[in-house]
């Protein structure tokens, strides 16, 4: 679960996944933003399949990683920057799913 008022930022292009907390924290401050803030930071590995969040809660950073058993994680075309997502495009995007333009697999049935 994302904490009220955080923000989500995902790195663009990929990067190299052997690098930890301290590591993504640099990459961070070389975006311009903050890693203590308590904002998510989301970075993709250049295959696509792998992805770590960084998270400081205000005690310490979390790490979290995910790897896709199937396909890739759907990612910006440019090559460096950050682009902000809300919490539910990035539950999207960590399922696999096209966070840029979601689809309901079934409608909705009128109750009439």
């Amino acid at each position: 679960m994302i904490p009220a008022g955080a923000r989500v930022w995902i790195a663009m292009g990929h990067t190299d996944m052997r690098k930890g907390m301290q590591g993504l924290a640099l990459l961070v401050q070389g975006l311009k933003r903050d890693p203590h803030g308590g904002d998510l930071f989301v970075f993709r590995g250049r295959a696509g399949s792998l992805v770590k969040l960084i998270w400081h809660d205000g005690i310490g950073m979390s790490l979290y990683a995910k790897r896709l058993e199937k396909g890739r994680f759907v990612w910006p075309s440019a090559k460096d920057g950050v682009v902000s997502l809300t919490a539910s495009q990035l539950a999207c995007l960590l399922d696999g799913i096209d966070w840029r333009n979601p689809q309901y697999s079934w409608r909705p049935q009128s109750a009439g």
